[in-house]
């Protein structure tokens, strides 16, 4: 017997699409059309870009972050290191020459492996920052952490942030910050700037850009 059918379909073209898929699906199927962007998984991550840094650099930017596309983005940073005594800072921009250096405000908890225990906070700065992991004052210390943007492309709305990082404090402690910020200036931004806050570099790490996928 012949094999006529489309998704189950006898002679039929049948449309699919993102949110819109009908019929009865083989693996094949399904991995064709999540080739072709058109197979429903709500939430499913997908990577906009990764930059890897081995020498000095004073920032890292995303400067497409297809933010017309996303509501929800994820970035993650491993075996990130900057300048001693310094930790990871974001800003948030339209594009890669207007980042926003005011408006920004964030709390946190932290927790260190020798039992200390605190909060910060702050309604006044020029970028997200203390919610990212330490850079110690000993050598080849790392930072490892994630977090998620929200309303990035919305310009009706304030651009959030939650995030988890492991690093190291000034007594080469282990130390990790769940921390959550906000950028109060509504408007719709394409890019985002990594940088080490106040004079530091990043001297090292992997950092990696990805949305998350919405019914459009």
């Amino acid at each position: 017997m012949s094999d006529d059918l489309n998704y189950g379909y006898k002679g039929a073209d049948v449309p699919q699409s993102f949110g819109n898929n009908t019929g009865v699906f083989d693996p094949a199927d399904i991995n064709n059309l999540v080739k072709d962007d058109k197979w429903t998984n709500y939430g499913q991550l997908e990577l906009i870009e990764t930059q890897s840094v081995t020498s000095t650099v004073s920032t890292v930017e995303f400067t497409d972050i297809k933010s017309s596309i996303y509501n929800v983005h994820l970035w993650t940073y491993n075996n990130a290191q900057v300048t001693d005594l310094n930790m990871l800072a974001v800003r948030f921009g339209a594009d890669s020459s207007s980042y926003l250096t005011s408006g920004y405000q964030q709390a946190s908890q932290y927790g260190m492996t020798s039992g200390s225990f605190g909060a910060l906070a702050s309604t006044s700065l020029n970028y997200l920052w203390d919610m990212f992991g330490y850079n110690g004052n000993t050598g080849n210390e790392t930072q490892n952490g994630y977090a998620y943007f929200y309303n990035l492309g919305d310009n009706t709305k304030y651009n959030f942030a939650t995030s988890h990082s492991i690093g190291f404090q000034s007594s080469n402690i282990p130390i990790t910050i769940f921390g959550s910020g906000v950028q109060t200036t509504a408007q719709s931004n394409n890019a985002i700037e990594i940088s080490s806050k106040a004079s530091g570099s990043i001297l090292q790490g992997d950092f990696s850009l990805y949305g998350i996928k919405e019914y459009s």
